[in-house]
């Protein structure tokens, strides 16, 4: 019998990615090319703004890990089978669409096809230049037959240009004069893998896109399709630019799930062959087939009249501007701050050209969760976008709004008043087939009830108040009062919900929920007193409003006195203990996967951070003392078998004095998806933990908080760290944050005053800043009340370690 393999050391994996993507904080640079982890890279280096999402699958097709192109809420819906139905149960799922490739230009080298897998790779390196949003590829390859070519091919998907993917692709002989074929296509109904039995994994839908019309003219070609059953329509179309030294042949052909473009050329040495390739994407659930085929049409006129150098330029003054704004810097920490910018650049083309969609909790990066929004938006992703780019923000509220009328529906189905939000959707309708963790996760609607009053409160935008906001608070806010009730003991109580930990399912006063609703209840009595006029419109009257408020005040915080800590939930801390010495050596881990939900619910092992994040969120509902006793208590019985949960306990550690813990769980949520922690950044990157990248530093180190009247901050730093900048936009006005070695200066960039509350230990101080003037204080670190707690046994927090000497030698070598 052979030796069961020895599993690789955080070591050995630091030095291989290290090689692999050499460290640069602005670049994620790929060296080589790895055939086992295609998938990954496909999902690391996809582009999107929003609206289109393409992987970053290599320019030729094959080989590939798994290739996709999505348009934002473009999905087919599907029947979720149950093996008993149960009143309330959805009937119907929805799962995003692979759509029509556009990426795709094949390239043959007297008539032999350049593929990866074949002749000799020279040299292979990919760039995403997070400063210009823009896919490098330079590829070095010698045919079987010894023909060497260069390859240069820049590809982006444009945010000044909600339609438009563009690429720019340039083949060079080598040595020797050559022939090559260059074939650039659309194609539809692309064969995908089969579903994996993982349960986040998306579910394929088999040729769903039915052919409508297809064309093609010169240069130019379009493909229409519409779904099965969704009612969906959607078009593409490819325009072309060349630019050839040497005498060429073209010829254009469109079928109903393909179209191609095929250039023959010889081509000498030092002759140039240069192909621009616009693509163009719409999709409607309302508008025509001509409606559809004349967007893309004049998207591809504009792009060509523009040209390749003008939308990349285009394309960089938006991202100056964006970092301009929104940068955090780290000093001491390179792989870090590298990673901190890939979370914060793929969270910002996720939702930037969303505009009232949804953002996924993959983006558009792959087919994981099947596409579905759920909560991770509105808790990890808005608090960075609302921060730095406030209109994406907006737009994803707005979005949450267009689909209230489905959330009141699905609240009276559940006998309910107000609107129950779905746990996970694209379009709208309630897409879990599993009620304890989707049904009873409630809290959704008091997350987005949050994300509406941050928004508001970072802004100072009353027309969005008024016409966005007033509802959404006001029916989430009739949720609750229906749902709960006072009991007995004076307070107000929520029973029969689940909170963000899914390992512990439909309970009784969860501390996280209840004081979500608690701010809800408040926020809803506030704007209504605000907009009475509006309000009364919505039925809305001061005796209503007044529940509210009382509820809010009365709201139930389970606690233990005996072990001095606030409960998960009622009764949580009496539960079983659970085996975490019998799960490291069974390697159970994620428990999801390997043990059955029943064990997981009588027990208190936690999936992902839950009272911690109350902690977070509701922080002014604990004193320093319980919020150290309290983290000290869960964190070690916390498995962070969800992305979720590294980022928020990076922002607790931080808070409670554990620098070095929190430095720990920044660097897991921060490297998510370049480690492949979860081993399934294949499917898509992990959105909510990227953007928990920045809440780790800028919450956590920062001690940001929104609470209050003003801006808080309790600067600290990392060990081994020497500085942290970052910036943010208040009220529209750019503050800017430098924390050095032992003090903090807060300069107002903008042409207003602004003014902030510095703590240090337990003393608050309001500091004013004068428009574009600064003002330095010192910092010290807090004071950890307890000893650095320990976490399950075989759920370490990630740990970054030194790459090699031996390492750095290969790499260089």
């Amino acid at each position: 019998m052979s030796a069961k393999p020895r599993r690789r050391s955080d070591l050995q994996i630091a030095n291989d990615h290290a090689i692999r993507f050499p460290a640069d904080p602005w670049i994620l640079r790929e060296v080589g090319l790895d055939g086992r982890a295609l998938a990954q890279s496909e999902s690391l280096f996809a582009l999107s703004n929003g609206h289109i999402g393409v992987r970053g699958n290599l320019d030729e097709g094959d080989p590939n890990g798994l290739t996709g192109t999505y348009l934002n809420s473009f999905f087919e819906t599907r029947p979720l089978p149950y093996a008993e139905a149960g009143y309330g149960d959805p009937e119907d799922g929805q799962t995003i669409l692979n759509v029509t490739n556009g990426k795709i230009i094949r390239l043959l080298v007297d008539d032999e096809p350049v593929d990866m897998r074949y002749g000799e790779i020279i040299s292979h390196e990919r760039e995403l230049d997070l400063r210009r949003g823009i896919l490098e590829r330079r590829v070095d390859w010698c045919s079987p037959a010894g023909k060497r070519i260069r390859l240069h091919s820049s590809r982006l998907v444009s945010f000044s240009r909600r339609s438009i993917l563009a690429i720019r692709y340039r083949v060079e002989p080598i040595d020797e004069p050559a022939r090559i074929v260059v074939q650039s296509e659309l194609v539809a109904n692309e064969p995908l893998p089969a579903r994996t039995k993982d349960p986040r994994a998306a579910a394929a839908v088999k040729d769903a896109l039915v052919a409508v019309e297809h064309d093609s003219m010169d240069l130019r070609a379009h493909l229409i399709h519409k779904t099965r059953a969704s009612g969906l329509v959607m078009a593409a179309a490819m325009a072309h630019l060349l630019d050839v030294d040497a005498e060429h042949v073209t010829e254009m052909v469109a079928m109903p799930d393909w179209a191609r473009l095929t250039v023959s050329a010889s081509l000498d040495v030092g002759d140039r062959f240069e192909l621009t390739k616009f693509v163009a994407y719409g999709w409607s659930g309302t508008r025509t087939v001509p409606t559809l085929r004349d967007q893309v049409d004049a998207a591809l006129v504009s792009a060509r009249q523009t040209g390749w150098d003008g939308v990349a330029h285009e394309q960089t003054e938006i991202m100056e501007s964006y970092w301009k704004g929104a940068d955090v810097e780290v000093d001491g920490a390179p792989e870090i701050q590298r990673a901190v910018r890939f979370g914060m650049f793929h969270a910002y083309q996720a939702g930037v050209r969303a505009e009232q969609r949804c953002i996924p909790a993959k983006g558009l990066t792959g087919p994981g969760y099947d596409g579905h929004s759920f909560w991770d938006t509105e808790m990890f992703v808005l608090p960075l976008l609302t921060a730095t780019v406030p209109d994406a923000a907006a737009d994803a509220l707005r979005w949450r709004q267009s689909i209230l009328d489905a959330a009141r529906d699905r609240a009276r189905t559940l006998r309910l008043r107000g609107a129950a939000f779905p746990w996970r959707t694209i379009g709208g309708g309630e897409c879990s087939g599993y009620w304890p963790a989707g049904t009873a996760a409630l809290h959704i609607n008091a997350d987005i009830a949050g994300a509406v009053a941050r928004y508001v409160w970072w802004t100072g935008d009353e027309d969005f108040e008024r016409e966005v906001g007033l509802p959404l608070l006001v029916e989430t806010a009739r949720l609750w009062c229906e749902r709960g009730y006072t009991g007995p003991d004076g307070d107000f109580h929520i029973d029969g919900v689940t909170g963000p930990d899914e390992y512990t399912a439909v309970v009784d006063d969860n501390t996280y929920t209840n004081l979500m609703a608690k701010r809800n209840l408040a926020a809803a009595a506030e704007v209504v007193r605000k907009f009475p006029d509006e309000a009364a419109r919505l039925d809305v009257d001061s005796d209503e409003a007044g529940r509210w408020q009382k509820s809010s005040e009365l709201m139930a915080m389970p606690y233990n006195d005996d072990l001095g800590v606030h409960e998960q939930d009622r009764g949580f801390t009496r539960r079983a203990h659970w085996d975490f010495e019998r799960s490291k050596h069974n390697d159970e881990y994620p428990l999801l996967l390997h043990v059955p939900y029943f064990d997981l619910y009588r027990t208190q092992v936690i999936k992902q951070s839950d009272l911690v994040l109350a902690m977070h969120w509701a922080g002014e509902n604990f004193t320093a003392e319980q919020k150290a006793a309290n983290f000290a208590y869960y964190d070690p019985m916390t498995v962070r078998d969800s992305s979720l949960s590294a980022c928020t306990q990076a922002v607790v550690a931080a808070e409670v004095g554990h620098l070095d813990l929190a430095a720990d769980y920044l660097a897991e949520a921060a490297l998510m998806d370049l480690h492949n922690l979860q081993k399934n950044a294949s499917d898509g990157l992990h959105i909510a933990s990227l953007a928990g990248g920045w809440l780790a530093l800028v919450a956590g180190f920062g001690g940001l908080r929104d609470t209050g009247e003003r801006l808080v901050f309790r600067p600290q730093l990392a060990p081994g760290w020497t500085g942290l900048r970052f910036s943010v936009q208040f009220h529209g006005q750019p503050l800017h944050v430098d924390i050095g070695a032992d003090t903090v200066t807060y300069s107002a960039r903008g042409d207003a005053d602004l003014s902030v509350d510095h703590l240090v230990g337990d003393e608050r101080e309001r500091i004013d800043i004068e428009a574009g003037g600064s003002v330095t204080r010192p910092w010290k670190p807090v004071r950890a009340r307890t000893d650095r707690p320990t976490q399950p046994a075989g759920r370490e927090p990630f740990q970054l370690p030194a790459v090699s000497d031996s390492a750095e030698e290969r790499q260089s070598s």
